[in-house]
């Protein structure tokens, strides 16, 4: 018989102690999921917050029927034979339904192929019309799924925000190496969305606004002026606070890509007497991965 120990807020127990063995879990994991309860619901019923656990719980019970996700494409796939037997070639089903053709293909293979009514100039314009509908409709199932995905988020908690912004320093700030030793919290990204949670991250560790430094650094190419007010704004300071633009020499053997009227370089974003913040860093980031292994475990 496996016992399980659950101590407060180790992942297996939620707020529940004592113990308990598995079977005794499993049977009432899967007496609730039978009754139709979700994960979600079971794992907050029993308080078992380890997926890997929740599922071991319920393997071999299945999920109920409201929590499947309806399959789009079985009413594509419907309605794109109900086209085919109308006469309608590929292209023209493409046209109207946004797939591809390789899935109509799929779809209506053994339905019966139309008569040729178009010349070869028809239907070229007729596939061309076909795949720009392909494109805009998997734009907007792209859209779709980022708009889901954004709503799944919600607000975020103060603890939230702090481990997200460690996760963040330490994949995009500046890192103390053995071989030069630099303990000073310097970030550097040109995707504004990134410069806001980092800026939101140090206002959460009541980093001082005097304590903060801001450069930028463009290409020597680009409009330097335009890319200045635009950080400027980026980080609610005036113009004048900025430090002294970095300006990046362009080698004319170089294609970049980087151009045009959306390039703005980078924002450089200095924290001075920085040393103790992060040695924090890289303390939070250590325990973070040594939580990460024991999950994985």
């Amino acid at each position: 018989m496996t016992e399980i120990r659950r101590r407060p807020g180790d992942g297996t127990g939620g707020l529940r102690t004592g113990t308990t063995t598995f079977e005794s879990l499993r049977e009432q994991a899967i007496s609730l999921r039978r009754e139709g309860l979700s994960l979600r619901q079971i794992r907050d019923r029993l308080g078992v917050h380890n997926n890997n656990l929740l599922n071991s719980l319920v393997k071999g019970e299945p999920p109920p029927t409201w929590t499947k996700r309806p399959n789009a494409k079985d009413d594509l796939r419907a309605k794109a034979r109900e086209l085919r037997l109308q006469g309608m070639t590929y292209d023209e089903i493409q046209v109207e339904l946004g797939c591809s053709k390789s899935s109509i293909s799929l779809w209506v293979r053994d339905l019966p192929k139309p008569d040729r009514r178009r010349s070869p100039e028809e239907a070229s314009a007729i596939a061309k019309r076909g795949w720009e509908r392909t494109l805009e409709v998997r734009d907007e199932e792209r859209q779709r799924t980022k708009r889901e995905a954004a709503a799944e988020i919600g607000a975020l908690s103060d603890r939230e925000l702090f481990l997200a912004g460690v996760g963040l320093y330490w994949a995009e700030g500046q890192k103390s190496k053995p071989y030069a030793r630099r303990e000073r919290v310097i970030f550097v990204n040109s995707d504004p969305d990134m410069i806001q949670v980092f800026l939101a991250w140090l206002d959460l560790l009541g980093v001082e606004p005097e304590r903060i430094r801001y450069r930028v650094m463009i290409h020597e190419s680009a409009d330097v002026l335009g890319a200045e007010h635009y950080w400027a704004d980026q980080a609610r300071v005036d113009h004048a606070q900025l430090q002294r633009t970095t300006l990046k020499k362009h080698n004319p053997k170089t294609v970049r890509k980087n151009v045009g009227e959306g390039y703005r370089g980078c924002l450089v974003i200095g924290v001075m007497d920085s040393a103790e913040l992060y040695r924090r860093i890289e303390g939070w980031w250590s325990r973070m991965a040594v939580e990460a292994r024991r999950r994985n475990a």
